[in-house]
């Protein structure tokens, strides 16, 4: 029996796989990041981009930064500190000095930046804000 060759063999078979098993929904109702369509991927932009993007938008417009209920409330307030009596203020009033007060820090911002690049720095330090007013002087605050 040793010498008898035996002539049949096990036909080779590939293992059976397991249908995929759908993604559990997401507690929050949104799809998985796996689900979402590669077409909504996001944009990465490289540091810097997007900030040189706002500042491009908003040299191109001239409205107000500012909202205009907290200034008012805050002109409202520091109102009440320096007067016993309760001030009305009209709205084109408060409209005028939030323009008047976007303009100075505009300016003060675009000196200490200035002081900043003179440091061989792009980040704007407290030190660079002090220094800018200290060389306008007493009178321009």
């Amino acid at each position: 029996m040793r010498g008898q060759v035996s002539t049949h063999r096990r036909k080779p078979t590939t293992p059976r796989r397991r249908p995929p098993v759908p993604p559990a929904p997401s507690p929050r109702g949104r799809p998985p990041a796996a689900a979402v369509s590669p077409e909504r991927k996001r944009r990465r932009f490289r540091p810097g981009t997007r900030a040189l993007m706002e500042i491009r938008k908003y040299q191109k417009t001239t409205d107000l930064l500012l909202r205009r209920g907290p200034f008012s409330r805050l002109v409202r307030e520091v109102c009440a500190t320096f007067s016993k009596l309760d001030l009305r203020w009209q709205a084109l009033a408060l409209q005028a000095l939030q323009e008047a007060s976007e303009a100075f820090l505009v300016r003060l911002f675009a000196d200490a930046n200035l002081c900043a690049i003179h440091a061989k720095r792009v980040t704007l330090y407290p030190r660079d804000m002090q220094l800018a007013r200290r060389i306008r002087g007493v009178e321009s605050l």
